[in-house]
């Protein structure tokens, strides 16, 4: 057996993970063996079962009073409860569960090594950070893969699935997870992309009679926690069909489980009404029970009404019991018209005025309203695909981008009643702006997708199968401050240098700028970064002065440089190059006059 056997995937979700696998010896041509895999977990305490998906959550054991090997797994007892028993025991308990890992990667604002989370623990019970409960997850991931086959995952390929928001810090926090969890050199896969490629494999070939050169995939991602919009553009090259990535969304933290807190609101308004009480420890059980009465309004076959059940408090538990029913009516008022309103393509989401003071954490969307987003999304990308080359529809007339075709995928997407609305939503913007309707890419298994797609990524490095290109979603710029006497009150103007093109390669080096900067070195200093999804053309070393919102702000980067025998505070002269590695992560390098190099780490700080 080769030491690169296997090609493994791994969807490292916001409320679900999944593994799948393939294996090249029983894979030919477009005939690939691929396999989604059984997690062995704890789904209670002391019951162990094999699940396709993990819960992404931990539950922080210490001192909970848990039975002794309570939690033990096949490969042994871990420190913190993971998976369905870690969900199931933290709606019990309050503050021991840590949610969400994979969006506090992104949360811009709080240092994502630090423990804090849970946001507000029990007494006594010690913290964890972001970087380490997504450590724990790919952990758990690795100790399955291992028990099923009984050597180590990092002697084969190894592909992990992000959002295709995440920043280069995010990135980078979790192919440093990866390292940590004893994944070896994992690479990161754009979760769209990552369906797509799913798509894909499961049509055995015929995925080349359903799109045609000039069309452009849609892939709208609603999973439980985030958002995620991308645009595949369908190519032809060397009388060949290709794939790109033409453009990306923005991180919206908005999904499933926000629609679950709004059923729960209704629930407990009228439970309320009838003069029953909810504490907190309900409230959690009361949101779980909202989002299994939600998957059964919005499944196929649906009742009229679900019930929604509470344990009730102090002994009499059983007959404390409290319940009330929440309909389809329900569902359609809240979700379908809260989420996915009827809009038009002008349509932005909606900003509310703020407090003054905020907690500090998730930086939740404001709006809801999915379509709102997604019609900002399009109209933004407008010229996303005008400028390929042997692009047959691109269409300078139009009000935003055509999509010729829809991939959906999240396992809120397994409703067809909010796919329906989508879609009528999307063909009307469509209709109206001159289009044609678009087309559905089904046959998709929308919880599994996403790690199926990893798999076969991973699998098409080595020379088979098909590859979406892309490179970086983004172009990247580091701001550069103008030299200017002091004068009290004014800040020195900032520019921005383009250091990474949009679309560049994962594994390859930008040319260094012209321009030579100033480095200042032995002193901490303040690197400011922008990113841009709409400004496609800038090359390294372009230098934008004026960019009227076109520019994000991505977290700064403070940081000591060594002086290299230098005094403390001396400028250097140096030329700023750009790398983005193989995992899709973005190095930054200041190079001197005699060749000495300073690397600025995007990544860790």
């Amino acid at each position: 057996m080769s030491a690169t056997r296997y090609a493994i995937g791994i969807d490292l979700g916001t409320t679900h993970s999944a593994l799948a696998e393939v294996d090249p010896d029983l894979s030919e041509g477009e005939e690939i063996a691929l396999e989604v895999l059984s997690i062995p977990q704890t789904v209670a305490p002391g019951q162990i079962d094999d699940e396709v998906l993990l819960a992404s959550f931990v539950f922080l054991t210490e001192d909970a009073g848990l039975p002794d090997g309570s939690l033990a797994l096949p490969w042994g007892t871990p420190s913190m409860a993971v998976g369905e028993v870690a969900r199931g025991l933290g709606h019990k308990t309050h503050g021991r569960l840590v949610s969400s890992a994979k969006s506090w990667l992104a949360a811009e604002g709080v240092d994502r090594r630090a423990a804090i989370l849970p946001e507000v623990p029990a007494e006594g019970v010690t913290r964890i950070s972001p970087l380490a409960a997504s450590v724990a997850y790919l952990s758990h991931l690795r100790h399955a893969w291992e028990h099923a086959h009984d050597e180590s995952i990092a002697d084969h390929d190894v592909v992990i699935t992000v959002p295709a928001s995440f920043d280069p810090t995010a990135r980078a926090l979790t192919s440093e997870a990866a390292s940590a969890a004893g994944l070896g050199h994992a690479v990161l896969l754009e979760e769209p992309q990552a369906a797509v490629y799913s798509w894909i494999q499961k049509s055995q070939g015929t995925w080349r009679d359903q799109v045609q050169p000039g069309e452009v995939i849609l892939v709208i991602d609603l999973g439980g926690g985030t958002t995620d919009f991308s645009l595949i553009a369908v190519l032809e090259e060397e009388g060949a069909l290709a794939l790109r990535r033409i453009a990306v969304g923005d991180h919206i933290l908005l999904g499933g489980d926000n629609m679950d807190l709004l059923l729960a609101h209704r629930a407990k308004t009228r439970l309320e009404e009838t003069g029953s009480a909810i504490d907190a420890r309900q409230w959690a059980a009361l949101v779980r029970a909202a989002c299994d009465a939600k998957e059964t309004l919005l499944g196929p076959n649906a009742p009229d009404a679900a019930p929604v059940t509470l344990l009730g408090r102090g002994s009499k538990l059983v007959g404390g019991a409290l319940r009330t029913d929440l309909s389809r009516a329900d569902v359609e008022e809240l979700i379908v018209e809260g989420f996915f309103p009827s809009v038009p393509v002008t349509a932005a989401p909606e900003k509310r005025a703020r407090a003054g003071l905020t907690r500090l954490g998730l930086p939740y969307a404001s709006d809801a309203g999915v379509t709102r987003h997604l019609a900002q999304f399009l109209s933004r990308q407008k010229d996303a695909a005008s400028d390929l080359p042997s692009f047959v529809r691109a269409d300078r007339t139009t009000t935003f981008v055509h999509p010729t075709a829809v991939l959906f995928n999240g396992g809120v997407l397994k409703s067809a009643v909010i796919r329906e609305r989508l879609l009528g939503t999307l063909n009307d913007w469509l209709k109206a702006d001159g289009g044609e309707p678009v087309k559905l890419l089904g046959g998709e298994d929308l919880d599994l997708a996403v790690a199926r797609g990893a798999a076969y990524y991973a699998f098409s490095r080595r020379g088979t199968g098909v590859r979406i290109r892309g490179g970086t979603a983004k172009s990247f710029y580091v701001g550069v401050e103008s030299a200017m006497p002091a004068i009290p009150g004014i800040e020195p103007p900032i520019s921005a240098l383009c250091i990474a093109p949009f679309g560049m390669e994962e594994g390859t080096d930008a040319p260094p700028a012209a321009l030579e900067l100033g480095l200042v070195v032995g002193e901490p200093v303040c690197f400011r970064f922008f990113s841009s999804s709409v400004r496609r053309d800038d090359q390294p070393g372009a230098l934008i002065e004026r960019w009227q919102g076109q520019l994000e702000e991505l977290a700064p980067i403070s940081a000591t440089l060594p002086s290299q025998d230098r005094r403390e505070g001396d400028v250097v002269p140096v030329r700023l190059s750009a790398r983005v590695s193989e995992v899709g992560v973005l190095e930054l390098s200041a190079v001197s006059r005699q060749d000495e190099r300073w690397k600025v780490e995007l990544s860790t700080r």
